[in-house]
């Protein structure tokens, strides 16, 4: 595998984060989580500042707020440069097109994001939609598709000129201790689809399936298969936080990646921000 040298400038890119406001009545939440009352963007950025992250892709958290992104644009326009923005949508709505267009036009937009619930089909109109959407736009189409693995292989095929990213590394991630029994049983699910050169991966709270304190070694195993099958050009690291909040600390779902000797330099680089630039043509422009 050939994975380009690193350059001093290659900035060091969160592929997911979420913040969130106090539930209040102007804002509502909708629903809960394990985890801090809030997590604002000012914390976000300040946790990132603190162990050298330079930017990351704001998540809006479909939990709190389903389908409403307002607190990441005011997050965005207080912290210019920091953050990418992703949203959910909903493929129940017919005019899931027209959003997403919307979307495509806000500044800092990088991405959307399709929540698998329920049991759709390969031919769903609405996920059909918001891919078709995501091609035309040039937006990469985030999917949490755990326990959907087989589905999403399916519309990557239908849907070839889109953009997909697995979320999470495509397995059931905990909210809270301990990690699953067998938290990487469907391992060969998640490599089967590096067949479609259209699907990148989201190592995103990888941490949180390990069944060992920091830096997590027997997570490396399972990863390294992964990165075999996708080439690091389609990996990209990530801490999903504030989810994995009640699991590890932010400064170790950085660290564990950096302390590693299972990444050559070229190799982190590429995996903790080179890649992720590339795939969603977006990098930080504030420097710390």
């Amino acid at each position: 595998m050939v994975v380009a040298s690193p350059t001093d400038s290659t900035p060091t890119i969160d592929s997911q984060v979420h913040a969130y406001e106090r539930d209040h009545p102007e804002r509502p939440w909708r629903g809960a989580i394990p985890g801090p009352a809030e997590v604002t963007g000012d914390d976000m950025v300040a946790a990132m500042d603190a162990v050298g992250v330079d930017g990351a892709l704001l998540v809006s958290p479909w939990t709190m707020y389903r389908f409403d992104a307002s607190y990441a644009l005011e997050v965005y326009a207080k912290h210019p440069g920091r953050f990418g923005l992703i949203k959910p949508f909903d493929p129940r709505v017919e005019t899931v097109s027209d959003e997403i267009a919307e979307w495509a036009a806000t500044p800092g937009t990088v991405g959307a994001r399709i929540m698998m619930m329920g049991d759709p089909t390969a031919d769903d109109p609405g996920l059909n939609r918001i891919l078709a959407a995501g091609a035309r736009h040039g937006l990469p189409v985030n999917v949490l598709c755990w326990g959907k693995l087989s589905l999403l292989g399916e519309l990557a095929r239908k849907n070839p000129n889109t953009q997909l990213v697995i979320d999470h590394v495509g397995l059931h991630q905990p909210f809270q201790p301990p990690a699953p029994p067998e938290p990487f049983a469907d391992l060969g699910k998640v490599i089967a689809l590096a067949e479609h050169d259209n699907v990148a991966i989201k190592i995103s709270g990888a941490c949180t399936l390990s069944h060992e304190p920091f830096p997590y070694v027997d997570i490396w195993e399972p990863l390294g298969q992964i990165f075999a099958a996708y080439g690091f050009e389609r990996c990209l690291w990530g801490t999903d936080w504030t989810r994995a909040v009640e699991l590890l600390t932010y400064e170790q779902g950085v660290e564990a990646f950096r302390v590693t000797d299972q990444l050559s330099d070229a190799e982190r680089a590429a995996l903790m921000g080179g890649s992720l630039a590339r795939i969603y043509n977006w990098s930080p422009t504030v420097a710390r």
